[in-house]
């Protein structure tokens, strides 16, 4: 798959803490920069008959207010939309409940910027065991899928995404993408001991092992 270790070096990866309902909330926040405008980036990603096209088929009333599933994915409620710059929802998988924040920030020379906080609060012992990368690496995935089909207009095959995601290369991305989220644990103070086994679990998790 063309340019994929040039996409995960270019994602900007960062790790902070909120306050969410009176508790402390980890905050996951990966950006990339993509060859087109903000008007075309912030349709990819806010269109239901675009966002299958790089992501998963979406359902429901994409309006603040509104209800939205993911096909075999998160489901919610959009709580914000300030066209064609921002979007929040909740993101609600398995009984839990998180939230997203997204971005389209407009960039020099006809390009703009996809940026994602995912915020939720560490539940038991998972974000002990795994880290940021438990989220992080599957947002990195899908903004490479999103980067696809800027790229070209067209669909990502979601089957042959999957085939390639289980090859050495793709297996490698999860490697690049899993280093790239401890290296952002470690800036965030994190204990590189620590940030490097729990990376590793993660890692391995998302490589079948």
């Amino acid at each position: 798959m063309k340019d994929v270790k040039t996409r995960t070096e270019t994602l900007r990866r960062t790790i902070g803490h909120r306050v969410v309902d009176g508790k402390d909330a980890a905050v996951v926040t990966v950006s990339q920069s993509y060859p087109t405008d903000a008007d075309d980036l912030w349709d990819a990603c806010t269109n239901p008959e675009r966002i299958p096209r790089w992501f998963l088929p979406v359902s429901g009333e994409l309006r603040v207010g509104g209800r939205y599933q993911l096909e075999g994915n998160a489901g919610g409620e959009i709580l914000t939309c300030d066209p064609p710059k921002s979007f929040s929802a909740t993101w609600e998988f398995g009984g839990g409940k998180s939230w997203i924040e997204v971005a389209v920030i407009p960039e020099p020379g006809g390009y703009a910027r996809f940026e994602l906080a995912h915020i939720a609060h560490p539940e038991g012992d998972h974000w002990e065991t795994y880290g940021p990368g438990a989220v992080g690496i599957g947002w990195d995935q899908a903004l490479l899928g999103l980067g696809l089909h800027v790229d070209t207009g067209d669909a990502v095959d979601p089957s042959e995404f999957e085939k390639w995601s289980l090859s050495p290369e793709g297996l490698g991305y999860v490697r690049e993408s899993g280093n790239g989220w401890y290296d952002a644990d470690v800036a965030a103070g994190t204990d590189p001991d620590a940030a490097r086994a729990r990376a590793d679990r993660t890692i391995a998790f998302y490589s079948g092992e």
